[in-house]
């Protein structure tokens, strides 16, 4: 098994948590994704209401200043009655194709339908990375396009997005993203069952080629009941991940990592040795869960930005880890 990142929390950790009496993100702060755009550092994040509606908000902060982030309020709101994502916007991927920023979100259109009330991704472009428009009201992508589960309905970002170039020199991206099948139940492997996954573009638009990447193993007690949220990054000549497990250990997310040489292909090692980032201490912010993982480059390392309990009710939080050296070839 390549090493693992060893990750030191922030002491001031959460960076952003909710502020009481906001009209944007009063009672949550989740699913941080950071874009580093010059000298900002760019966080996007879903933030509720009082009321429970989710929307993207924005906060920014000088590079590499984690403990200066500056909320800028809400992106993008929730979309119009009866439309995926009329109660939530929750999710954002940000990636900068051509010279537009994209904006790709999970919509939760209010429904009691678990996992299957989240119908679809949404996109919204912008040409300053700060001011979006929606290109649609309907999804681009939804969750019923891999072999495995042809019928399925629920999916969710939460991944990350990469730039590859074919044979011809042609740029094509790959989105990895969460496919959500599970429905409700009192047994929560059928309530909460989460794959991680991912499908392929030319233009950012129509998504194409999805297949199933990593499943809940049920052997393993910190993922036995889903995986979700692939963070994905090349290192050198091979690929990490950070995802999110799902397990009866701690009934909670916990944060692990699998290593791939070609992006398709994980591995995740024996048993639960490839976890990456456990719970905190009790009483932490984060005592109960980490989730939701996004990494951007340091000088001298990088750079983990997660939420915590309740699905971000206490916020964000960050973690720093020394890049682990990289052996020769795969051991295990």
């Amino acid at each position: 098994m390549f090493a693992r990142y060893a990750w030191i929390r922030h002491a001031a950790n959460p960076v952003l948590p909710p502020v009481p009496g906001s009209a944007y993100d009063s009672t949550r702060c989740m699913n941080p994704f950071v874009v580093r755009d010059g000298d900002v550092d760019r966080l996007f994040y879903s933030g509720a209401d009082d009321a429970g509606d989710q929307r993207i908000c924005l906060a920014e902060a000088p590079a590499g200043r984690v403990d200066a982030f500056r909320r800028r309020g809400a992106v993008l709101e929730p979309g119009a009655a009866g439309c995926f994502d009329a109660k939530w916007c929750v999710l954002p991927q940000v990636y900068r194709i051509g010279a537009r920023w994209h904006l790709y979100y999970t919509g939760f259109e209010g429904s009691n339908l678990g996992l299957q009330g989240f119908p679809g991704i949404g996109l919204a472009t912008s040409d300053d990375g700060l001011h979006f428009t929606r290109v649609s009201p309907d999804p681009i992508i939804t969750g019923d396009q891999t072999a495995e589960f042809p019928h399925n309905r629920g999916i969710a970002g939460g991944g990350t997005i990469l730039t590859d170039r074919r044979p011809d020199g042609t740029l094509c991206y790959r989105m990895y993203y969460t496919l959500a099948v599970g429905k409700p139940s009192p047994d929560v492997h059928v309530d909460q069952e989460k794959h991680c996954a991912v499908c392929h573009s030319t233009d950012g638009i129509v998504w194409t080629d999805h297949r199933l990447l990593l499943s809940p193993r049920r052997e393993v007690g910190s993922e036995d009941i889903a995986v979700a949220a692939p963070f994905v990054w090349r290192d050198g000549d091979i690929y990490r991940m950070l995802y999110c497990g799902i397990g009866t250990r701690w009934g909670w997310y916990s944060i692990a990592e699998a290593y791939s040489l070609d992006g398709y292909q994980w591995e995740r090692g024996s048993g639960d040795e490839n976890l990456s980032l456990a719970p905190g201490a009790p009483g932490a912010w984060d005592s109960q869960m980490v989730e939701y993982p996004c990494v951007i480059p340091e000088p001298d390392g990088v750079r983990l930005f997660y939420c915590g309990n309740g699905y971000g009710k206490t916020g964000i939080g960050t973690a720093f880890a020394r890049r682990p050296k990289t052996e020769a070839g795969p051991s295990c």
